[in-house]
């Protein structure tokens, strides 16, 4: 969605960010997926979006699956 702007404006750093999420959820497309969309980022922003990852999970903790 955020990867390819589909309905919302295009951001590789919140793509990340959900994918982190994903992944951190056993999602096995996940890494993948992650390593395209890195390709297309700067450092920073990958830093950006490992932040926003880690802020999104502390917000709302159900992120993670049980």
């Amino acid at each position: 969605m955020y990867a390819n702007g589909e309905g919302v404006p295009e951001n590789y750093v919140q793509a990340c960010a959900w994918i982190n999420i994903a992944q951190a959820n056993g999602n096995a497309g996940a890494k993948g997926y992650k390593q395209s969309i890195a390709a297309k980022m700067t450092k920073e922003q990958i830093a950006k979006a490992q932040d926003l990852s880690r802020e999104m999970v502390k917000a709302n903790p159900k992120l993670l699956g049980d």
